[in-house]
């Protein structure tokens, strides 16, 4: 899961699939990270561990980091959560195979970036349970 700062949306994705991935019984390594590094090493925003705490998943935890070039080695799939991130990753894609396993987390839309505005933490949350969900099922029906 990667978003801009790896602080607010990321984290909730990586969070809440993880969640619904313990709870199937799968054995899935499920990890986040921003494009960017300035948040290296700090917990997720406050706000989305609240929101996630207020919804049972605890992300308190997590540890924020860049993505890493590594990473097309180390997951299937890596979930971007907008148009931004899609460039971004893609940009260090090494070869078609690295391209092709980033995606938009939404397939053909964005989530938002709560970070100026506060109310719009609930929302985001929703549609990202939303996605891991359907992702979920997905899985199950292969």
């Amino acid at each position: 899961m990667v978003c801009l700062g790896n602080i607010c949306r990321s984290p909730l994705a990586h969070g809440i699939l993880e969640k619904f991935a313990i709870d199937e019984g799968f054995h899935w390594e499920i990890d986040s990270a921003g494009t960017g590094g300035w948040h290296i090493g700090s917990p997720p925003d406050h706000r989305s561990i609240a929101i996630a705490k207020s919804y049972g998943v605890d992300i308190s935890n997590q540890s924020c980091r860049q993505f890493e070039i590594e990473d097309f080695d180390k997951y299937d799939h890596i979930f971007v959560m907008d148009y931004s991130n899609l460039n971004d990753v893609r940009a260090l894609a090494r070869n078609n195979r690295d391209y092709n396993k980033v995606s938009l987390f939404l397939k053909n839309d964005i989530v938002p970036d709560p970070y100026y505005d506060d109310t719009q933490f609930d929302a985001v949350y929703k549609m990202v349970e939303g996605r891991c969900f359907k992702i979920i099922e997905e899985f199950n029906s292969q």
